[in-house]
């Protein structure tokens, strides 16, 4: 789950990096006094917030679905605990063999 936390962060840090490179160029006092760059300005700082918005859902939704992934194997894995003996035991022997074979 960290993984999709630290995804997120970075998501977040891209969208909030844009969105201040925006608010540097259209706060140029220059730029402000010109009415169409006001009004630029309003529709890109709306659009923001929708854009954090979308990315905050998107963000619940990930770990909502890792969530119900976690949930699920731990489900299967008491309902069918041979099973997972089982393949773990495969895989440690495919590992022992492996490692067994480098020497």
């Amino acid at each position: 789950m960290s993984a999709s936390n630290n995804l997120e962060a970075r998501a977040n840090a891209v969208v909030e990096d844009l969105a201040q490179d925006v608010k540097n160029v259209l706060s140029d006092t220059e730029l402000a006094s010109k009415e169409e760059v006001r009004k630029l300005k309003q529709r890109v700082e709306s659009k923001m917030t929708v854009v954090r918005a979308l990315a905050a859902e998107k963000s619940r939704l990930a770990a909502r679905k890792a969530k119900d992934a976690a949930h699920t194997a731990n489900v299967y894995a008491h309902d069918e605990p041979w099973q997972i003996a089982g393949a773990a035991l495969a895989v440690g022997v495919l590992v022992g063999l492996v490692l067994g074979s480098r020497r």
